[in-house]
This record gives structure tokens, C-alpha cells and sequence, in this order.
């Protein structure tokens, strides 16, 4: 399988969230690197990194951010590969204020969001494996696997 997903994240207290994410993908044996950039403390790093996302062999990337969540909707205002987006409950509002902010997206610039958490992290991933999956037989085949072990 080629290509690699990123996982983004504005700061070091949404690892624990995001690690379902990085598990999930590498259980189905896809490649992935955890970065940590703030759309608000380091927006050049996040420009950077998303505008050379494609050529540097990222297929997707998904970011997790807590309160104005705006991480999703700046990479993916600077790339066209597919952003995920898993808001993160960091507030007193549960995480409810940082599933508003990935949702409302312009038109022209999509984010899939996922619900709050580490569910979302985790769909989040299974996700980008769908998306491997529509081209790689095999990763198909893990997916399968996978649901069947459901029932």
C-alpha cells in the first residue's frame, strides 16, 4: 500500500484522544505520523505542512483540536488531500464548542468531522482506511475482517 496518513493535533494534551486514531491505522498496517501544530500558535508550521502534504506522500489527514478547533479548517484550506476532523472536549462546553467550529466550513472548503472524542478518533481512522480500501484489495479485505468480528 502506498501513501501515509497524518494525525494532527493543536497541542500535547490531545494525544491521549488522538491515539485511538494512530492505533486504529497501524492495526490495518497504515503508515502514519502524529504531529503536533496549533492553527493559532504556529499557523505558518500548519501552512507549510498542509501545502506540501500531497508531494511529501500524505493520502489524508486528520486533525483533532479542542475549543475554536479551527486546526481541520486551516489545513484544509490549504490542500485538497481529504481532512478529517475529530473536535476534542477540552472546555466546558464538552467539546460541543469544537464540533460547531469543524462543521462550519465555507463552501469550497470541506472537513468530514467525527463525533467528540476518542470514538471520533477512531472512526476517524476507520475512515481513512475506507478511503485506502476503495483502491487496495487487501486493506479491503482487513476491513471485512474487521466488521465481521463484530457480529
Amino acid at each position: 500500500m502506498q501513501g501515509k496518513i497524518a494525525i494532527l493535533m493543536g497541542s500535547e494534551s490531545d494525544r491521549e484522544t488522538m491515539s485511538s486514531a494512530e492505533t486504529t491505522l497501524k492495526e490495518f498496517g497504515i503508515e502514519c505520523d502524529v504531529l503536533i501544530m496549533s492553527a493559532h500558535r504556529n499557523p505558518d508550521k500548519v501552512k507549510e505542512f498542509s501545502s506540501k502534504a500531497r508531494e511529501n506522500g500524505y493520502k489524508a489527514i486528520i486533525c483533532g483540536a479542542g475549543y475554536a478547533a479551527h486546526l481541520a479548517g486551516v489545513v484544509a484550506s490549504h490542500t485538497t488531500l481529504p481532512v478529517l476532523a475529530v473536535p476534542i472536549d477540552s472546555s466546558s462546553l464538552k467539546g460541543i464548542d469544537s464540533l460547531y467550529a469543524s462543521v462550519m466550513m465555507p463552501s469550497g472548503i470541506p472537513v468530514a468531522v467525527f463525533t467528540i472524542g476518542k470514538t471520533g478518533a477512531k472512526n476517524a481512522a476507520i475512515f481513512a482506511v475506507e478511503m485506502f480500501a476503495v483502491s487496495d484489495s487487501e486493506t479491503e479485505s482487513r476491513l471485512k475482517k474487521m466488521r465481521d468480528g463484530w457480529n
